[in-house]
């Protein structure tokens, strides 16, 4: 009579039960103190045996537990940790569906969403615009929600958003906030390294032949995207430096086209980066051809119908955003913080048609 498998047995026994760092260990041949680092993304173990771990876990349908991640913390601060497994995104517009018509800020959501699910906790939205701030307060409490995400703004000024957060009480939460358009409160916040990325959108055009290459976007823009724009000019030549030209925010489409057709007049630009998705309409009800005239480039391939430029890799943002909430809940840092962290996601370039290679 043969013997049972006992790899057959372990197999069997995980069908039916929460999968384990040992089990993990045991089908990759390490030990489950490596599946722990690996999965925290530790330095000390390579990053093939990093990959390989994650596949592995993946595949076995691992999904680290909150309860045991808060017992361990409490164990090592000994003292009380409530346990939650709810992490909140805090809708700041007042037109709650509008904001994920930006491609950006829905690919936030899913980056954010994926990586909550992936360490054990569920990503729940709260509109600010349907529940009042106190009642806010108080379903937090009552749910032991300690990690609260502050959805990104975007032209507030223009969306008349309620969100000014200030008569919330946020002394009992961790909070991360998206990029700087939300007012308050002044928290650790994770947003796009707009000012590098515009900087690389320069460097490519100049890399592709083209020699007088300007910046039209939003006056809010000035302070990231020009600050990136005016940098990469430092190292261009002063007959090659244009002046960029920043639209009020409350200007009309036919006050800004007009004051293009005298930028490009003046400055005869024969590229563009941009943050605006109207700018191709603009030039063509100008009478320029887009590549042929004058080319394009965008800062967000997502939001802009224009296909060269910069893919600020927005999933990574809403995955780093969590993991750093993830990380001030495990240390108990909770409220407005003294020393704020700002984390910058560095974008990707992108070829596209609106920029072909002049060399």
């Amino acid at each position: 009579m043969s013997k049972p498998d006992p790899q057959n047995k372990a197999k069997n026994s995980t069908k039916n039960r929460r999968i384990t760092l040992r089990d993990i260990a045991r089908e990759i041949g390490v030990s489950h103190t490596t599946i722990s680092r690996a999965l925290n993304n530790s330095p000390e173990v390579s990053e093939n045996m990093k990959e390989r771990i994650r596949r592995k876990s993946e595949e076995m349908g691992y999904v680290p537990d909150p309860l045991l991640s808060a017992l361990s913390h409490y164990r090592l601060t000994s003292r009380e940790n409530p346990v939650q497994s709810v992490l909140a995104w805090v809708n700041p517009w007042s037109k709650p569906k509008e904001m994920r018509k930006i491609e950006e800020f829905r690919l936030y959501w899913e980056g954010a969403k994926e990586t909550a699910k992936r360490m054990g906790f569920a990503l729940e939205e709260f509109c600010i615009a349907e529940v009042p701030l106190k009642r806010l307060e108080q379903i937090f409490k009552a749910r032991n929600i300690q990690g609260v995400l502050i959805g990104p703004a975007h032209d507030l000024s223009l969306d008349g958003s309620a969100a000014n957060l200030i008569d919330f009480d946020w002394k009992g939460v961790a909070v991360v906030r998206f990029g700087r358009s939300n007012v308050y409160p002044f928290t650790h916040l994770v947003t796009s390294a707009q000012a590098s990325n515009t900087s690389t959108t320069f460097n490519a055009i100049s890399e592709k032949g083209y020699r007088r290459i300007g910046y039209v976007g939003l006056l809010l823009s000035m302070r990231v995207f020009g600050s990136g724009y005016h940098m990469a000019q430092q190292h261009t030549p002063k007959n090659r430096r244009l002046t960029p030209l920043y639209f009020q925010e409350s200007a009309t489409f036919s006050d800004q086209q007009e004051l293009l057709a005298t930028w490009i007049s003046k400055s005869k630009p024969d590229a563009i980066i941009t943050d605006r998705d109207e700018l191709p309409q603009m030039l063509r009800n100008l009478g320029y051809k887009t590549p042929k005239d004058i080319a394009l480039a965008t800062t967000s391939i997502h939001d802009t119908p224009i296909d060269a430029g910069i893919d600020q890799n927005p999933k990574e943002i809403g995955r780093t955003a969590i993991r750093t909430l993830v990380a001030l809940i495990n240390e108990q840092n909770f409220g407005i913080p003294e020393n704020l962290t700002e984390i910058l996601i560095k974008g990707t370039w992108v070829n596209g048609s609106m920029l072909p290679n002049r060399r």
